[in-house]
């Protein structure tokens, strides 16, 4: 029966460092996305009381609606999974974990007879420590304890979900997100002592693009994360050549002109003269190391540090082609190769456009990675995107959820199995 079960009623929850992806088994192929953040609004404001709205933390798609005056924000909205860890006595973040993970099963809730609580599958990054697994278990357990949602939890990594998702038993996955960038082989299960953590991701794209909106004019614009991500997705390309793609666009300009109308708003984006400037922050992502980007750490930009968060080492300034030779040589030899026929790119980071038009200069993630890797001397390496990559850790999480027997019990050895909070 509990198989059967599983089969209505799985739920997948995907905690990146951007947005949370959640939805049950029946939402199809697209979960629900809402951003990873939460907002505390100033409880003692009086219009807070008039309103009968004096909520301790908003999260979801109601936020933008409580935003105060933009000196606010740094203080009052919190990312709780900036690099891909909540520190352990993080109170507020882990408060906006469990209300974005209340708000995402309460959108699903259901009133069918026979409905128990959700089989939910939780997605964590790959370098989460043990404290992060034992939270998110209690976490859904209060939850179960106030609605009556969750049946039985369960926890896997973000890299391993990718490759269920796509049946590939032997890889590497690469997951990049907002905060980090996590390079994992798998052979059946990931290789945790050849994982390779970066301390960069979608975030630091964006903080490039702000610095040049401001040299185009649009400092004002440029403090606002939500509006600089929106324009780094619209306009940044990935170069083929970074240097080559400087000189080519900014000898045609009007074949590169960069320009970005705000949704709903009168305000129009137009990077004009430094149109040419969209190729640096795809660039930097996959490779921060030209020398062009030290004009930027000159002038006050923060370049991707080595930081150590934990037990977890992650590289600043590492470009992704060395990221994953060095993640590859961690394992055995004989290894090795089958790792390079399968490199899975994954994660919103990967997502860059590739107009047509410009496709003598610009490439999409898998390209630029081969290119990468061949320049460390790799040949015949397979690199494949992911086929939603927003969304594939989610559907791995769906995967694992509908094929786990209900009746394997969570081993903490093995990090595995389900904890389950009732039997019926």
């Amino acid at each position: 029966m509990s198989e059967e079960y599983k089969r209505k009623y799985t739920f997948g929850e995907d905690y990146g460092t951007s947005d949370y992806k959640y939805g049950p088994i029946t939402k199809g192929e697209v979960p629900k996305v809402v951003e990873n953040r939460g907002y505390f609004p100033d409880k003692s404001a009086l219009m807070q009381r008039v309103m009968g709205e004096a909520k301790d933390v908003v999260v979801g798609r109601d936020i933008p609606l409580y935003l105060e005056a933009r000196e606010d924000l740094s203080t009052r909205l919190v990312y709780p999974m900036r690099n891909g860890i909540v520190e352990k006595d993080d109170e507020r973040s882990w408060r906006v974990v469990k209300e974005l993970t209340l708000y995402g099963l309460r959108e699903f809730a259901v009133s069918a007879y026979d409905f128990n609580g959700f089989f939910v599958v939780a997605s964590l990054s790959a370098i989460a420590p043990r404290y992060m697994y034992e939270k998110i278990f209690d976490i859904h357990r209060e939850i179960d304890e106030e609605t009556r949602l969750v049946r039985a939890v369960t926890i896997i990594p973000q890299p391993l979900a990718v490759a269920i998702a796509h049946k590939i038993p032997t890889c590497v996955v690469l997951e990049s997100g907002h905060g980090n960038t996590q390079v994992c082989p798998i052979s059946r299960y990931p290789i945790r002592n050849a994982i390779v953590a970066l301390n960069r991701g979608g975030s630091d794209a964006n903080t490039l693009m702000a610095e040049i909106l401001k040299d185009a004019g649009y400092g004002d614009l440029a403090q606002e994360e939500a509006l600089v991500r929106r324009v780094k997705e619209a306009v940044g390309l990935v170069p083929r050549d970074l240097d080559r793609a400087i000189e080519v666009a900014k000898s045609e300009p009007h074949r590169f002109r960069a320009k970005y109308r705000v949704p709903g708003t009168r305000i129009e984006i137009d990077l004009a003269e430094y149109s040419w400037a969209r190729f640096l922050v795809g660039e930097y992502v996959f490779n921060p190391n030209h020398e062009i980007f030290q004009s930027f750490f000159v002038r006050g930009m923060p370049r991707p540090r080595d930081v150590k968060i934990g037990d977890v080492y992650f590289h600043g300034m590492l470009d992704f082609g060395e990221a994953i030779v060095s993640s590859v040589e961690r394992c055995p030899i004989e290894l090795q190769p089958h790792l390079y026929q399968h490199v899975l790119l994954s994660g919103g980071n990967f997502q860059w456009s590739l107009p047509p038009q410009l496709s003598d200069v610009a490439v999409d993630s898998a390209t630029k990675i081969k290119m990468l890797l061949r320049e460390k001397g790799i040949e015949n390496v397979k690199v494949e995107m992911a086929k939603e990559p927003r969304y594939s850790v989610w559907r791995g999480c769906i995967v694992y959820g509908y094929a786990a027997p209900a009746n394997y019990e969570w081993n903490w050895e093995r990090m595995e199995g389900w904890v389950h909070f009732r039997k019926k």
